[in-house]
């Protein structure tokens, strides 16, 4: 890495680069130890929406991650820091584990003014999706968590939200609002949380090729991508520019990032 950056940050995504469901990485514990004995400031930037972040802080204290809850910075909250700022009243296809992070924007009366997808896979069928078609086609708006394609799981890659947010876009001529990773504005609050005004002195460690590395990168943050998770062979040449370095790993990612500063 240039010394030029001056890295003061990183960024890390969690299912696929920290841990597979319940089972952490290669290393990625002590890696994690590592980094802290540093003076770089460490964000836990994830898409994740298919449990709370109080559920997925206590999977993580659980793989022996010594982590801190307002360390955690999920697309959910900020999906709802724009519901509530846009007074909307949502149909929520969320998993229920993922229920408690949206509060009391889960409950109101009246007909939904918008639809707000994330990772339910047990809500992505044909009676719930009718009726969020319905929604959207009566001028419902519809917000898309993130749009990740698939994410892996220990029985292999299952589907993302992302092919039910382009469903429902094509079935109801509409385009999602899309909220987390990779969008700029989701990687710009988390730096601010950190008090990073220049991405250019961040990193971000990640499997997702598209919307970890390639969202960093078009900030000009360096991208490492990591051979974990739902990394796929070749996935490296499916982003310009490449990402930064590709490692086998988080904890290799640590290592090499450690060596450069």
């Amino acid at each position: 890495m240039s010394r030029s950056r001056n890295i003061q940050a990183v960024l890390i995504d969690l299912s696929g680069t920290l841990h597979v469901e319940n089972q952490a990485t290669p290393g990625a514990v002590e890696a994690l130890q590592r980094l802290r004995a540093t003076d770089l400031k460490l964000k836990f930037v994830t898409n994740t929406t298919k449990e709370s972040r109080r559920f997925l802080f206590d999977r993580l204290r659980q793989l022996g991650f010594k982590i801190d809850l307002d360390e955690i910075f999920t697309s959910l909250s900020a999906a709802c820091d724009l519901i509530k700022r846009e007074k909307l009243k949502p149909m929520l296809i969320v998993d229920d584990a993922a229920l408690e992070d949206f509060g009391d924007v889960s409950r109101f009366e009246g007909k939904p003014d918008s639809v707000v997808v994330g990772l339910a896979p047990e809500k992505f069928n044909r009676p719930c999706l009718n009726e969020a078609l319905r929604l959207l086609l009566d001028g419902a708006r519809l917000i898309a968590i993130h749009e990740g394609r698939y994410y892996k799981t220990s029985s292999g890659l299952s589907l993302g939200p992302g092919p039910f947010v382009k469903l429902l876009e094509y079935a109801a001529g509409v385009k999602a609002t899309v909220i987390g990773k990779p969008n700029a504005e989701f990687f710009q609050a988390a730096l601010k949380s950190l008090a990073i005004l220049d991405p250019h002195s961040a990193v971000m460690i990640g499997d997702d090729v598209r919307d970890d590395v390639g969202g960093a990168q078009q900030l000009n943050m360096a991208g490492y991508l990591v051979r974990t998770g739902k990394y796929r062979v070749g996935d490296e040449l499916k982003i310009e520019p490449k990402p930064f370095k590709i490692v086998d790993n988080f904890a290799s990612a640590v290592d090499n990032l450690i060596d450069s500063l």
